[in-house]
């Protein structure tokens, strides 16, 4: 069935119909423009949240990298940015496949649309034009046939009135002759008007319509199909990021599997242990007698061994209150004139200031705020912290480690300058046997440069081996101190002992009051 058969009087019905189908493509394109418009912004406010939320420093330069939490983290992100790819290539195969295409589909659809409607109007003009030629041609031979009865019966009357002269019944009679043939001729050119009006109608209606009407079919039908591919385009282009979709989906999920909370537990050991040996014991000190008051071995600042520790401003020390926010350096005791106390010998005479008067104390400390302020400053102004090439600003642990890596470092730089020597070694012969090749002696300083750094990495390494063997002792005496605590647990101090020498003053004092 087609539309010049069934639809030959619906004309106007054809007309708003075609109008419809370009304005279903039309806002279909639009649709589609606007759904592009969507996953664009949508790709980058994803492109935007991953730049927000990754690291900003680089993986060798931040320690949080090493776990596998923040490596699963920055994963996800990654897989998030390809996602956020995959959705601007949906955009662009929407906007190129879809709007672009269906939008020139469109243009060219109107104007064959507009050929046909216009081929339509002119044979339909032609036919309104064959009519009012049809019509006029009938007026003419109605107004001729009635001019012709009329001018026959006056050619009668005239015959049979006895008045009339024979002159005027002549003239009537060539009149009425001269009508009738008149109205004979605008029948012959009626008939044949409405011969010609009725074949060009029948052009018309039977095949010059149709023909224009199943063109308009044809176009709309062409459209229609069009217009399907396009709706299937648009999930082809989803089809076509699914499996790279489902890559990322599945990169998400093993990232979110590689999370390993007990190896994430053992790289913050290996970040942050520091080596120390736990404090030890507390030992009871006897007030009793001032002058022979010996410093305890655990007491804060002095080692096991007896000696004083040295406290630069490069060493670090185990803190005793691990829960402390912050392990601040205490300062030095001023005297009144601004300067550090003098320290007191253990068994040494006491200080001379000891001797004064509260009061003249209180007055030289009052002479002298103005220049412990200014110490205090300047303590405040000392305490960062020094960086020593040998790590041993470093707790042990770590120093140990960082001193490892320079190791390795050094080796590997030695290795490639060795190789190096061997490689241009063998150049130099090369150039010595064949003379054509180069010039040997041009070899020569890259040679002594390389001589130079081998010598110079050799000593680098035997300094670092060094160190690392000393801090190496230094981990495991601290680590042998600890187990030693460890398995001997304290005993709690009982009541403190009476002092023989303190007992015997004690009696002898006694004894006078007796």
């Amino acid at each position: 069935m087609d539309w010049g058969t069934e639809l030959w009087d619906q004309f106007e019905v054809l007309e708003r119909h075609t109008q419809w189908g370009l304005d279903l493509l039309d806002r279909y394109v639009k649709f589609v423009k606007e759904r592009t418009e969507v996953e664009q912004a949508y790709a980058k406010q994803l492109r935007s949240l991953v730049k927000k939320y990754l690291p900003k420093r680089p993986a060798k330069d931040d320690p949080e990298s090493k776990f596998s939490q923040q490596q699963s983290f920055v994963q996800i992100l990654q897989e998030v940015n390809d996602f956020a790819g995959q959705r601007e290539l949906v955009a662009e195969n929407l906007s190129v496949r879809v709007c672009l295409e269906l939008a020139k589909y469109s243009q060219e659809m109107k104007h064959e649309r507009k050929m046909h409607f216009q081929e339509g109007r002119r044979a339909q003009q032609q036919l309104e034009s064959g009519f009012k030629q049809l019509e006029n041609s009938k007026r003419k031979f109605e107004r001729d046939c009635r001019e012709a009865e009329k001018a026959a019966q006056t050619a009668e009357r005239l015959d049979q009135d006895i008045n009339a002269t024979k002159a005027d019944v002549e003239k009537a009679k060539q009149q009425a002759h001269l009508r009738s043939h008149m109205a004979e001729e605008s029948k012959n050119e009626y008939a044949a008007q409405l011969q010609r009006f009725n074949r060009d109608q029948a052009h018309f209606y039977f095949s010059q319509m149709p023909q224009i009407f199943d063109k308009l079919q044809d176009m709309d039908e062409r459209r229609a199909t069009h217009l399907g591919a396009g709706y299937g385009l648009l999930s082809e282009a989803e089809l076509q990021v699914v499996p790279i979709i489902a890559k990322c989906l599945e990169g998400m999920k093993v990232a979110a599997d590689a999370v390993d909370a007990k190896n994430d537990s053992q790289v913050l050991i290996e970040l942050h242990k520091s080596g120390f040996a736990r404090p030890g014991d507390v030992e009871f000190e006897d007030f009793s007698q001032p002058m022979n008051r010996v410093p305890s071995d655990s007491s804060l600042g002095t080692p096991s061994d007896g000696r004083p520790e040295l406290r630069g401003p490069g060493r670090s020390r185990a803190k005793r209150w691990p829960f402390s926010k912050k392990n601040k350096p205490r300062p030095p005791p001023f005297s009144p004139l601004g300067g550090p106390l003098p320290s007191a010998l253990p068994n040494g005479p006491p200080s001379p200031r000891s001797g004064l008067d509260p009061l003249a104390i209180l007055s030289e400390i009052s002479k002298s705020v103005k220049p412990r302020l200014a110490s205090f400053r300047s303590l405040r102004g000392s305490r960062g912290t020094v960086v020593t090439e040998d790590f041993s600003h470093l707790p042990p642990e770590q120093q140990r480690k960082r001193l490892q890596q320079q190791l390795e470092e050094r080796s590997r730089e030695l290795q490639k300058e060795v190789d190096q020597r061997e490689a241009l070694k063998k150049m130099k012969d090369v150039y010595e046997k064949t003379p054509q090749m180069g010039d040997p002696a041009s070899l020569e300083p890259r040679i002594t440069e390389t001589l130079n750094n081998i010598e110079r990495l050799k000593l680098e390494v035997q300094k670092y081996e060094a160190w690392l063997a000393e801090a190496e002792s230094r981990v495991l005496s601290n680590r042998g101190d600890s187990l030693g605590r460890h398995t001997r647990p304290p005993d709690p101090p009982a009541s403190a002992p009476p002092d023989s020498s303190n007992s015997n003053n004690s009696r002898s004092q006694d004894n006078k009051e007796r």
